[in-house]
C-alpha cells in the first residue's frame, strides 16, 4: 500500500481545522503519515488517529526552530518524505502551508500543485480553479514524488479511527537560514480564520462604516461563522485587508457563505464561487450576485441582518 504524506499544520499547539479534510483526501490514496513540526506530536496523536493517521512523524533538528526558519522547515518536511517511502505530500493551501510545500517540493525537485480542489489517486490527477475561477484544469500526476496543496474545506472531514503511533525523527540540517522569521504581527486578532470556516458572512460598499460591520459581528456569532469583507469595502477602509475576500483576497470555501451588499463581481466571485451555499442580499433585485447565488433576499441589509440574527437567538 502507498504511503501518503501530510503536514499537520498547526497554531498555538492546536491543529488547524482544515487539516482533517486533508487527511480525509490523503487516505484515497493509501495509509496516511503524519509530519509535525512544533514538537508537540504527542498530544496530537489521540485526534490525528481518529481521521486515520496511522503514524505521526515529531521531525526535530538540532537548535532550529521550525516556525522562525522556513528553509529548513521545508527541508524537514522533504526528508521525512525520503526517509519514511512517501509517494504523495499533502497539506493545506495556507499562507503558511503554501510556503512549506513549495520549499518542500523544490528540495525533493518534484511536481507542485497548489490550491487543488480535488485529487485523484487512483486515475493520478488532481484539479484547481484557473482564470478567475471561469475554468477548472485537470494536472496529471506523473511518476515520481508530488506535493499537492488542498483548498481549506474542499474535502469534508471523515472519521476513519486507527491506532496511531508517534514517531520521533531526528534530522541533520544546517542551523543557519537564509530567512529567519523575528516576528508576526497579527491583524484581527480574535477573529475567526476565514479560510477555515465553514460559514462566512460578508459586507460589501453598503455597509457604509467601519461601525456598521458590527452588525455582522453580531449575526457571524449566532452561525459561529466569520466576517469577510468585499474589497470595495476594505479600499473603502471599513474592514482591514485581512477580511478581504476575493481574487486579491483570500480564497474561500464554506459550507454557508452570506453576501450582504456585494454586488457580484467577477473579481469577488473568483474568491467565494466554491462556497457550497451562497445566499445573497442585496436591494437591487438586478445586482450580478443573484445570478450566481443559491438563495436571494431582495431588501436592505440592514433590516434583513437583523431580522434574521434575532431568528437565529431564538
Amino acid at each position: 500500500m502507498s504511503k501518503i504524506g501530510v503536514f499537520i499544520e498547526t497554531a498555538d499547539q492546536a491543529i488547524k481545522k482544515s487539516v482533517a479534510g486533508v487527511i480525509s483526501a490523503a487516505l484515497q490514496g493509501g495509509e496516511v503519515v503524519g509530519f509535525v513540526l512544533d514538537g508537540f506530536a504527542e498530544s496530537y496523536r489521540e485526534s490525528l488517529g481518529e481521521y486515520g493517521v496511522t503514524e505521526l512523524v515529531n521531525l526535530t533538528a538540532a537548535n532550529i526552530d521550525f516556525s522562525k526558519q522556513p528553509e529548513a522547515a521545508g527541508r524537514a518536511l522533504a526528508q521525512g518524505t525520503n526517509a519514511f517511502g512517501i509517494s504523495s505530500l499533502l497539506g493545506v493551501s495556507s499562507p503558511i502551508g503554501n510556503d512549506l510545500l513549495a520549499r518542500a517540493a523544490m528540495e525533493l525537485k518534484s511536481t507542485l500543485t497548489l490550491d487543488c480542489l480535488e485529487v485523484n489517486f487512483q486515475e493520478n490527477y488532481v484539479k484547481k480553479s484557473h482564470f478567475s475561477g471561469k475554468a477548472i484544469a485537470t494536472f496529471e500526476m506523473g511518476t515520481g514524488t508530488h506535493v499537492i496543496g488542498i483548498r481549506p474545506n474542499s474535502f469534508d472531514a471523515v472519521r476513519n479511527p486507527v491506532d496511531c503511533q508517534v514517531i520521533d525523527h531526528g534530522l541533520d540540517l544546517p542551523s543557519e537560514d537564509a530567512i529567519e522569521i523575528i516576528s508576526v504581527d497579527k491583524a484581527g486578532t480574535g477573529q475567526k480564520e476565514l479560510t477555515e470556516a465553514s460559514v462566512i458572512i460578508t459586507g460589501g460598499r453598503p455597509m457604509g462604516s467601519k461601525e456598521n460591520f458590527k452588525l455582522l459581528d453580531e449575526c457571524a456569532k449566532t452561525l459561529d461563522a466569520a466576517v469577510g469583507a468585499s474589497r470595495a469595502a476594505v479600499d473603502s477602509g471599513y474592514a482591514p485587508h485581512s477580511m478581504q475576500v476575493g481574487q486579491t483576497g483570500k480564497i474561500v470555501s464554506p459550507k454557508l457563505y452570506i453576501g450582504c451588499g456585494l454586488s457580484g463581481s467577477v473579481q469577488h466571485f473568483a474568491g467565494m464561487k466554491t462556497s457550497e451555499v451562497i445566499v445573497a442580499i442585496n436591494t437591487d433585485k438586478d445586482a450580478p450576485i443573484f445570478t450566481k447565488s443559491d438563495y436571494g433576499i431582495i431588501g436592505d441589509l440592514f433590516e434583513v441582518v437583523p431580522a434574521l440574527t434575532k431568528a437565529l437567538k431564538e
